[in-house]
């Protein structure tokens, strides 16, 4: 079994979030535009063509038939779409759980 520095395994995480944040990060950026499109079907389709093929691009480079370090870029590409998400949630969402919180009532309610 190779040992692999750890200089590797960071590098291997940081490319993982970085393909992650181009992947969620055009998903959330196709949806906006392509919701308000006249052709939203080539907005969609050449989208997640387009991204599909820049991230297993870059996980067969960054993996090259070792899988701790394809693992490792998995796990950065799991853990940019978390911060995606977090960032790009609507204004609105995080105001009507805040109210929630403090207004002491049940989200059931």
């Amino acid at each position: 079994m190779t040992d692999y520095g750890s200089l590797a395994l960071a590098g291997a995480l940081l490319a993982g979030v970085t393909l992650g944040m181009i992947f969620f990060g055009g998903l959330w950026w196709t949806v906006r535009r392509g919701a308000v499109s006249p052709t939203p079907t080539r907005w969609f389709l050449g989208s997640l063509v387009l991204r599909s093929a820049i991230v297993l691009t870059g996980f067969y480079a960054v993996g090259a038939g070792q899988p701790l370090l394809l693992g490792m870029c998995l796990l950065g590409f799991v853990l940019a779409r978390a911060i995606v998400m977090r960032t790009t949630r609507p204004r609105s969402t995080v105001v009507a759980k805040v109210g929630l919180a403090t207004a002491g009532e049940p989200p059931c309610a």
